[in-house]
């Protein structure tokens, strides 16, 4: 019990400003619902006092577990994000449609330029987001939220 604040509005301040924190609850005063509305807002563990250490230094490590993981995440992210932003607006062009599927010489004629300039753009961009392969790209342009459907 809190004054002026309770858990779950607590988690819910922290939730806006740190997303990637982990939270566990610790409480002498919860109930079930209580509990469902905190880990349905993303909150690692719910332990009632009294609780054992052993119990405590779980959720904690799962905590951390939680946290090194979403960490991981945004930093990949970023990483999509940089190397996409580093990328010319043509080569953005180039990629938009081979991740649509479409084969150089279709993408050239939808850019009026010519397949092996498409097939330099295409490397440059393969390069400059270090993709391995064509699957790397798709799966890279889903991330950052790129339209990837199949051409008609």
């Amino acid at each position: 019990m809190l004054p002026d604040l309770n858990g779950l509005d607590l988690q819910k301040r922290l939730a806006t400003d740190r997303v990637t924190m982990p939270i566990i609850f610790i409480t002498g005063h919860g109930d079930v619902p209580m509990a469902v509305r905190a880990m349905k807002a993303g909150a690692v563990e719910f332990l009632n006092k009294p609780y054992s250490d052993e119990m405590l230094l779980s959720a904690i490590q799962e905590a951390i577990e939680c946290s090194d993981a979403a960490l991981r995440r945004e930093a990949d992210m970023r990483s999509i994000r940089d190397r996409y932003a580093s990328l010319s607006p043509r080569e953005r062009q180039v990629m938009a449609l081979v991740v649509r599927g479409l084969v150089n010489r279709h993408v050239g004629s939808e850019l009026f330029i010519t397949e092996i300039t498409v097939k330099v753009h295409r490397g440059n961009v393969m390069r400059k987001m270090k993709a391995d392969s064509l699957a790397d790209l798709v799966n890279m342009a889903a991330t950052l939220g790129l339209a990837s459907t199949p051409k008609d």
